[in-house]
């Protein structure tokens, strides 16, 4: 009778553990991103949680132009289709103050997270308001504006030669964006089609406010109080007005056609053998060391941004954080999902797949820096970092700034200075719509 009991006791067991494989078989999650390279790392990332848990997660992307536009129209529509997003910084105050993501505070302090993600990708990718210690996403992919360059263009004796006799100084890794000027300007052969320097004109998102950010930051200038919303003598600063200019410089020296380009012409810039020095996130940098795609891939050098006149240096923040979708039927298996990404072992795997992991611990280690010839700079510029507007406006601020300084940069209309006094105008017009000013 013992036996028939236990057999029965353990014949429910067994249905009782088939019965929870086939209910976590039953459950999916699903992701939404861009379609690039590390939305293809994390999908490779989460089949091991689904080969853990049984729980299948889809990482669902759509091309970059559309990513904004097809995220929103899902949150506004409060649909159920996503229940995870890896959004964009700039959507934290949007997501978070129109309830379409879920606060993840308490997540956030019950596994000090704070202490285990780099402070800038906390500050900009989690955090908002700024300093309020309220959470709205996990920081998944580490990213910044860098550069690629042609070692073999620098490195080359007659080239050096030429440059110290023009310029008075070593042909090398720009140190300030002065000499990235110089070196761009040297560099810049029409005849021979070979061009300076590439860098971020398309206005139509934020790829040339990216740019023009980098040089503004690293000139001392900054885009407004970002905890007050002034705007007037900081948006329009002279040092403001000074990295802008630089930029303009900087545009002399690309390519033919260079008037609307983003991440794949600044890619191509350097797998075409066109420029010296080219701009990007470094999340597109991995192919331009594959040989497959890149025939210069054991010339190609990076390097972090530059310094402006005062030694000041930052970069543009890119990046995203993933946050729970307050309109997913799915939040309790969302919040598991998370409690396995943060994991050391998993941040680790991440960075191994070629994610950008934000975790300090993964990103000191010698095995990340040595692991790419790009990693090292990537690690230094994400001590650097400073972003755009992260208000729930910030789209609209976003499209000011494109249609003051493109004519400038690009057009050769009008005067930095100009373009930024009237950016300031209309910013403080849209944060007083907005009632921002208390």
């Amino acid at each position: 009778m013992r036996k028939i009991v236990t057999s029965v006791i353990a014949g429910i067991g067994l249905a009782l553990a088939c019965g929870t494989s086939v209910r976590a078989q039953d459950k999916e999650l699903t992701i939404f991103w861009a379609e690039w390279d590390p939305a293809n790392y994390l999908q490779e990332l989460v089949n091991d949680y689904t080969a853990e848990t049984g729980v299948k997660v889809t990482v669902q992307t759509t091309p970059w132009p559309d990513f904004q536009t097809k995220a929103f129209t899902e949150f506004n529509a409060h649909g159920d289709a996503y229940d995870l997003v890896v959004g964009d910084s700039q959507w934290l105050g949007a997501g978070s103050t129109q309830g379409h993501y879920v606060d993840l505070t308490d997540f956030f302090n019950q596994h000090k997270l704070a202490d285990v993600m780099a402070p800038a990708t906390i500050k900009y990718y989690a955090e908002y308001p700024g300093g309020s210690g309220k959470y709205w996403a996990i920081p998944l992919e580490g990213d910044a504006i860098g550069w690629s360059y042609r070692k073999d263009w620098f490195e080359d004796p007659k080239e050096k030669e030429a440059f110290k006799a023009k310029y008075g100084y070593d042909l090398d890794i720009p140190k300030t964006y002065a000499q990235l000027r110089d070196i761009a300007e040297f560099f810049y052969r029409p005849d021979q089609k070979r061009y300076g320097v590439a860098i971020y004109t398309d206005n139509s998102y934020d790829a040339m406010a990216m740019g023009v950010e980098s040089a503004i930051f690293s000139y001392g200038g900054d885009l407004g109080d970002y905890a007050t919303y002034k705007v007037d003598g900081i948006t329009n600063s002279k040092d403001a007005a000074a990295g802008l200019d630089m930029y303009k410089q900087l545009y002399k020296f690309t390519p033919p056609g260079w008037g609307k380009t983003f991440f794949v012409e600044d890619n191509q810039a350097i797998t075409g053998g066109l420029a010296a020095m080219s701009m990007n996130f470094f999340a597109f940098f991995p192919p331009l060391v594959n040989k497959a795609t890149n025939p210069y891939a054991d010339v190609t050098g990076f390097f972090a941004n530059p310094a402006g006149p005062d030694g000041k240096r930052f970069a543009a923040l890119g990046g995203q954080g993933i946050s729970v979708i307050s309109y997913s039927k799915n939040k309790d298996e969302a919040m598991k999902f998370l409690e396995w990404f943060i994991k050391d072992e998993t941040q680790k795997k991440w960075a191994e797949l070629g994610g950008y992991t934000c975790s300090q611990a993964v990103l000191k280690s010698e095995a990340f820096q040595s692991a790419t010839p790009y990693n090292k700079a990537f690690y230094d510029t994400m001590f650097m970092v400073k972003d755009f507007w992260a208000t729930p406006e910030y789209a609209e601020v976003l499209d000011q700034l494109n249609q003051n300084i493109y004519p400038f940069v690009v057009g050769g209309k009008g005067t930095a200075q100009e373009a930024l006094d009237k950016t300031a105008a209309d910013w403080k017009a849209t944060f007083t719509k907005y009632n921002r000013y208390k």
